[in-house]
């Protein structure tokens, strides 16, 4: 467990010290939009492509990974959404409470992490996490925001525009890239893989800092009370119920003959066992939801899984 810890803590402490710099005053509200745009524009793409190029692929394309990991994604969406689903929570946030139980942060938290913890070969079943969650969970729970008294034309609607949102976002075509590269075997002129190498080397650390900054914001920002009965009950799903979850289904799809590498199994059941994806805030506020619910569900999950997420590596990796 001790070894575990080595690797997770500075993983979480630079979230901590990103929280810590927006409360204290020391990083001003304002940067944090030009940090996350870095991150997301120039240092993790750069990041996703490297590993992609890098990953065969047919580990970018394995059937049984996407499988499993969208069948759990869709149960969890459909599970959530039943339970809050009534009183004070509308189908708006009730979708964007399911995305948060369903949508890992493996963007900004996962590959770097379980990289460092279960070597180079976890990144191409991150990688497909990642592509599940940007093209159907996210576009799904964004059609199912729409639902209020809006009809299903309005939610299809929904749905193209979070599909042409995912079409804005450099982080699927870092990874389509990253794949083309891998099936051609191309490599890239010597300074321009430095300057990538450079960039993709500062994506884990300034994207956990920058974890940290948006969380204390969201907090900050946050003045409507929110019962304890609205958002705990969703991160502590977020954290056990979709790793174990995810478990479960990937064992009976090995039993039943699917050819899925039980070493992928472990790295999207630990993928699941991350906290809730910090960018759901982001959506959450952009299509009028709860924001202040939504950022303490990411707030409990990011910090309650410094230690489910440690003991699911001990227990599993």
């Amino acid at each position: 467990m001790l070894s575990v810890l080595a690797v997770t803590f500075p993983f979480f402490a630079l979230v901590l010290c990103g929280y810590l710099a927006v409360r204290r005053g020391a990083l001003p509200m304002p940067a944090i939009p030009g940090l996350n745009g870095f991150v997301l524009y120039f240092a993790l793409p750069c990041l996703l492509y490297r590993f992609g190029a890098s990953t065969p692929i047919a580990e970018l394309l394995d059937p049984s990974v996407i499988g499993v990991y969208l069948l759990c994604a869709l149960i969890m969406v459909g599970t959530t959404v039943a339970l809050t689903l009534g009183g004070r929570i509308d189908w708006n946030n009730a979708a964007f409470g399911a995305l948060t139980a369903a949508f890992p942060n493996t963007g900004f938290m996962g590959v770097p992490l379980l990289v460092a913890l279960l070597g180079a070969r976890a990144a191409g079943p991150v990688i497909v996490t990642i592509l599940v969650d940007l093209l159907v969970t996210s576009s799904l729970c964004i059609a199912l925001s729409r639902l209020d008294g809006h009809g299903a034309g309005n939610a299809r609607a929904a749905a193209g525009k979070a599909l042409r949102g995912v079409a804005g976002n450099p982080m699927p075509w870092a990874i389509v890239l990253g794949g083309i590269s891998s099936a051609a075997g191309l490599t890239l002129y010597g300074p321009l893989d430095k300057t990538i190498s450079l960039l993709a080397d500062s994506a884990s650390p300034v994207a956990l800092f920058t974890i940290g900054a948006v969380l204390a914001r969201s907090q900050m920002t946050s003045t409507d009370p929110t019962p304890l009965i609205d958002y705990v009950p969703v991160a502590f799903k977020k954290l056990l119920l979709h790793p174990v979850l995810v478990l479960i289904i990937g064992g009976i799809a090995i039993h039943l003959g699917l050819p899925l590498d039980p070493f992928a199994l472990t790295v999207i059941v630990l993928a699941a066992a991350l906290p809730s994806a910090s960018n759901v805030s982001l959506l959450a506020e952009r299509f009028g939801a709860d924001n202040g619910r939504i950022a303490r569900v990411i707030l409990v999950s990011t910090a309650v899984s410094f230690f489910t997420f440690s003991a699911a590596v001990a227990l599993l990796a």
